[in-house]
């Protein structure tokens, strides 16, 4: 009996910590698909006016409706499915005596620039500081007029805004050849279902290897 008692508490050891990853991992399913929808439901929300102090803590996602003048701003390498490479443009946003980043959707490598002289627009969008910027992020081209990843911060001390991004979702009227990229939940991710199914797997694993582990020493003891 002594032979089967230390490869019988490893196993069962071994299986109650991964089951209990597993479990935790679904726990933190629940808990990021209640972060989703309410992220879904402020960015569905009705819009208001642009608030005078945004800040990312307290308005991600808030839908904005403003009135203003958008001059050029600069662009960032993307890409869109289905369309292929491109640019999101960044243009100024004069509204109401201030100036902030509004990010006016897609354009395709190989079309034609879209912005000319400033003009009057409605832009209904939501506030958005995306999280883009990493290590292996290159350094914008300011002589092409380039950039790798919003860096909102960046880009406002760049074009001399506030650091508040609008990311439109309907631009009237409508006279831009760039297409509107709306922000959504579908972006973020969430991998915690694959998380515990593999915790859950190796469970099952291990499990089984003690079986076996257990069978062989009764072999060898016949």
């Amino acid at each position: 009996m002594k032979r089967y008692l230390f490869p019988l508490i490893i196993g069962l050891g071994g299986v109650a910590i991964l089951v209990s990853l597993g479990v935790w991992q679904v726990q933190r399913l629940a808990w990021k698909e209640g972060v989703l929808a309410d992220i879904s439901a402020r960015i569905a929300a009705q819009p208001v006016a642009l608030p005078a102090q945004p800040n990312p803590q307290q308005h991600a996602y808030l839908p904005v409706r403003a009135e203003g003048t958008v001059t050029d701003g600069l662009r960032v390498l993307a890409s869109a499915k289905r369309r292929g490479a491109g640019y999101r443009m960044i243009s100024v946003f004069e509204t109401d005596g201030r100036k902030v980043l509004l990010d006016r959707g897609f354009l395709s490598v190989d079309a034609q620039a879209d912005a000319g002289a400033p003009q009057e627009i409605t832009v209904t969008g939501n506030l958005h500081w995306p999280d883009e910027v990493d290590g292996f992020t290159p350094e914008p081209d300011t002589e092409m007029n380039l950039w790798f990843a919003r860096d909102v911060p960046a880009m406002a001390a760049a074009l001399g805004t506030e650091p508040v991004l609008i990311i439109a979702r309907r631009i009237e009227p409508a006279g831009y050849a760039a297409e509107p990229m709306p922000v959504g939940a579908t972006g973020i991710p969430n991998d915690h279902l694959e998380y515990a199914i593999t915790w859950f797997s190796l469970a099952i694993v291990w499990a089984g290897m003690t079986a076996f582990l257990l069978w062989r020493i009764r072999q060898r003891t016949a």
